[in-house]
């Protein structure tokens, strides 16, 4: 093992002692009950033995690399996530799936696939140095570095340079990530656009769209329920419409479930949760289950895209309400998705004190619509030649 890498997995093990109390205490908690203990305890976690392997971060990057899969029917692929919300996505495929481990245990658990595809800002050191000393390929898909975090990676532009060194190719979302990761010593750097504009979008599930005006608030984040609460109370005084609150968290639903009592009780509305039969035309819904959201997006007037009404989120994926046609409104810290608002037309970009002015100005726009895609062709030719170089 190099000097750097044992000095690196030397910090690692100390970091892991002085965090084991909490390790343990958080494992008990719903949220993490299954992905901690796969990462940082390897529970029911065993190595994967596969050709292809992608690495993702969450649900969103989860979906994202469907159009791949897609493409390499028939090669041996596994993905690993972080989250448990990635986790219960990636299940879907035909592929080994597994929570990515902590990495100090890597070095026991990595395997030597043929290729490895690491999606956007997973850069983790000892995963792309053991991927490339047992001998495969690495590629870094759909990357990006906001102009907010740059600094950041500046001040350690030689540890990135580290992991970029042992990277084939890179392909960045756009021009401006490109210029950034060529200011850290990457090489091999391409633009190719964000691979979820490759995505297939579509309903899982048909609903009958009720007779008032529908608006979702979409993957909120604390304290963007009660803004949104608050905003549309006062435009419900005027217009007959129904709000269905879908929270990105799921461990959040009881608590955000609280605040919509409050709020509906003094504002004489009804107000139902979802998982106990809550019914579409409700005044107010609590969306408490997972899954639901692009089919709720189909029949829905208006989404209010959380996650960007606070200033350390980053906003979310506004493809998939565009997809369905929705008047998208959301915040003005969305850093984190600049690339993809770039592509869809006609969105709000509001403060919270704006939202409800939004959601009336929206009667005078045209839905929000998607007018960008990317052509995967050339970077799929390369990954299968990789591949065919490993054989």
């Amino acid at each position: 093992m190099r000097p750097f890498t044992l000095l690196y997995a030397l910090a690692l093990l100390l970091l892991y002692v002085a965090a084991l109390p909490l390790l343990l205490a958080f494992s008990f908690k719903a949220k993490y009950r299954r992905s901690l203990p796969a990462r940082f305890f390897l529970w029911n976690n065993p190595p994967m033995r596969c050709d292809l392997w992608f690495h993702v971060c969450s649900l969103g990057e989860a979906r994202a690399i469907v159009p791949l899969l897609d493409a390499f029917k028939g090669v041996s692929v596994g993905v690993t996530t972080i989250t448990q919300t990635g986790f219960e996505q990636a299940r879907r495929y035909e592929a080994q799936v597994r929570y990515l481990p902590f990495e100090l245990f890597l070095p026991f658990w990595v395997r030597a696939p043929k290729v490895l595809v690491v999606l956007e800002a997973e850069l983790w050191y000892l995963l792309f140095a053991l991927a490339r000393a047992r001998g495969a390929k690495i590629v870094l898909l759909s990357a990006r570095i906001s102009e907010r975090s740059f600094p950041k990676y500046l001040k350690l532009a030689w540890f990135y340079r580290r992991i970029f060194d042992r990277c084939d190719a890179i392909y960045v979302q756009s021009e401006a990530d490109k210029n950034r990761f060529v200011a850290l010593g990457a090489l091999h750097v391409e633009v190719l656009g964000n691979i979820k504009l490759a995505q297939k979008i579509e309903a899982s599930k048909v609903y009958d769209k009720p007779t008032q005006e529908v608006i979702v608030a979409a993957s909120t984040h604390e304290g963007e329920e009660e803004m949104i609460l608050e905003a549309f109370v006062r435009y419900r005084r005027d217009h007959d419409a129904t709000l269905l609150v879908v929270p990105r968290h799921p461990e959040r639903f009881d608590r955000v479930w609280e605040r919509i009592g409050l709020t509906c009780n003094a504002a004489s509305l009804g107000c139902l949760r979802w998982s106990e039969g809550g019914r579409l035309n409700t005044d107010v819904l609590l969306v408490d289950t997972m899954g639901e959201l692009s089919n709720l997006y189909a029949i829905s007037d208006i989404a209010v895209l959380g996650g960007a009404f606070r200033d350390d989120v980053g906003g979310h994926n506004p493809l998939e309400p565009a997809h369905f046609g929705c008047k998208i409104i959301t915040g003005t810290h969305f850093f984190h998705q600049q690339e993809l608002f770039r592509y869809v037309h006609h969105v709000q970009y509001v403060a919270p004190e704006g939202i409800e002015n939004a959601l009336r100005e929206a009667a005078l726009l045209p839905p929000s619509c998607v007018d960008e895609r990317i052509d995967t062709v050339a970077m799929l030719e390369r990954l299968k030649a990789m591949l065919r170089q490993s054989a």
